[in-house]
């Protein structure tokens, strides 16, 4: 799909796009609707007539499963993480003979062609707006949640460049409007387009120039939310996950590059040094984030579609649109997280957990310590070191299954030995700590003991019905009338 409008159209085919003809409201209406729609695993949703503004709202995109998965072009997201696991297995020096080789080159090839492709005209670029003629308040930006502090964009691609290395980095970051043209960069510590903001502040720079691109083909706007390291190209990946290049246009007033099929390009740049009071505003976990002080956006541009969709998304409690794009990062980046820590066997990132919060992980267990070392190492993963609480439990517990987990930790726990308490960084919208972006974590170890781990009684066997006898109720079924 090249735009958002082929999976519009891809959706509408499906049976999965309902299109509201009726006058909406951007306050807080929208939302209502959208919520109850996710809390039945409804459609996506297109809003065609919306108070105040000429220009329809998309919803809901990627709030199932299913179409988060046709939103990267398959049908099932593990299609994609197997992917990922044949490339991570390419040999630096391929094995055997002639088709070995090729296979390999194959492969190799195919990642080089998904590099974006810098075009010299492009459809977001069709109504060109400078100066004077810059107003965000044309578009039918959300105010979501009652207490918030105004209008949010929600769903943007927030483009910078790393002041000394060049090195682009493309990220989901939420900007509060505040006139029609600044707004605000919630730019969190932990995240990219922060440390090129903070670098920009050791520099001195007079401006940091910004882009953000509203809406793109499905996988690319998913791609923004991944949590990449920082040397690699979010538009590259999407490429790849694709299997076709991005096409990319440069900016009208700034110098940067962003997606060619987007419905609506916002231009400009944030001054090193410069803050303002953002926020509250209603969060994905489920709370209003405190208002705190973020970099400020000053606008130059806004370059559009003539028939642009103003693609955005709602946060709340879980589950919510943001959950599905969170699962499919989760299954995708799993192959990864496996050649890094090889003893893991699956992951859990649940709903309730708000993604850093609660993550659940099975491990094939081998010597004393080993689920103690297995947390440590994901706290220091990435973005993983904000993870709160981390469960470990045996190779063939299915993590999957939170009332599996919940059994097997409560029958394996003994807290004395097997909790272990720590400290290190959380994320901004952390507001169980008594210090804002640090404080405690735990690591809940719900193995099963033996002798490896010091334990001197015997553990006992699970109860499991003998294979010989679940195969005679199968054959036998039909006669019980059940």
């Amino acid at each position: 799909m090249e735009n958002i409008r082929d999976f519009l159209a891809f959706l509408k085919e499906h049976g999965d796009l309902a299109t509201i003809d009726a006058e909406v409201s951007s306050e807080l209406e929208i939302t209502e609707i959208t919520e109850r729609t996710i809390r039945v695993n409804g459609p996506a949703l297109f809003f065609k007539n919306v108070s105040g503004s000429d220009i329809p709202v998309v919803i809901n995109l990627f709030g199932s499963h299913q179409r988060m998965a046709w939103a990267l072009g398959v049908d099932d997201v593990q299609e994609i993480a197997d992917r990922v696991t044949k490339i991570l297995k390419i040999p630096q020096n391929p094995p055997g003979g002639i088709m070995d080789k090729l296979t390999v080159l194959g492969d190799l090839a195919g990642i080089a062609k998904s590099q974006p492709k810098l075009v010299k005209s492009a459809p977001c670029q069709e109504i060109i707006l400078t100066d004077k003629d810059v107003n965000l308040n044309e578009f039918p930006i959300l105010k979501c949640w009652p207490q918030d502090a105004g209008k949010f964009i929600t769903l943007p691609l927030v483009i910078s460049k790393d002041p000394t290395t060049g090195r682009r980095n493309v990220g989901t970051y939420r900007m509060q409007v505040y006139d029609q043209t600044t707004v605000g960069m919630h730019w969190q510590t932990h995240k990219v387009g922060a440390k090129h903001f903070r670098e920009g502040e050791r520099r001195k720079d007079d401006r940091l120039e910004v882009a953000v691109a509203l809406g793109a083909d499905p996988t690319t706007m998913w791609t923004g939310s991944m949590p990449l390291p920082p040397d690699m190209d979010e538009f590259a990946v999407s490429g790849v996950i694709r299997q076709k290049p991005v096409r990319l246009v440069k900016c009208k007033t700034v110098d940067l590059e962003v997606p060619a099929e987007a419905e609506i390009i916002i231009e400009g740049y944030v001054v090193p040094g410069e803050y303002r009071t953002e926020g509250p505003f209603g969060d994905h976990t489920g709370f209003y984030s405190s208002a705190d002080q973020y970099p400020v956006m000053h606008v130059t541009a806004i370059t559009r579609r003539a028939d642009a969709i103003y693609p955005t998304t709602v946060v709340g409690r879980p589950p919510m649109e943001d959950f599905y794009m969170g699962k499919a990062t989760e299954r995708i980046m799993l192959p990864a997280l496996k050649m890094i820590i090889p003893e893991i066997v699956d992951i859990n990132m649940p709903a309730e957990g708000i993604f850093h919060n609660l993550l659940i992980v099975s491990i094939r267990k081998e010597y004393p310590g080993h689920a103690r070392k297995v947390m440590h190492a994901l706290w220091g993963i990435g973005l993983l070191m904000l993870a709160k609480v981390i469960i470990v439990v045996d190779h063939d517990v299915d993590v999957q299954n939170t009332s599996e987990v919940a059994w097997k930790v409560s029958g394996n726990l003994n807290p004395e030995s097997d909790v272990v308490f720590t400290e290190g960084p959380l994320d901004d919208l952390d507001y169980s700590s008594p210090a804002l972006k640090y404080g405690s974590k735990i690591g809940i170890d719900a193995t099963s003991k033996s002798q490896v781990d010091g334990f001197s009684r015997e553990w006992p066997e699970e109860i499991v019905m003998a294979k010989e006898i679940i195969d005679r109720v199968n054959e036998r079924w039909q006669e019980f009338n059940l």
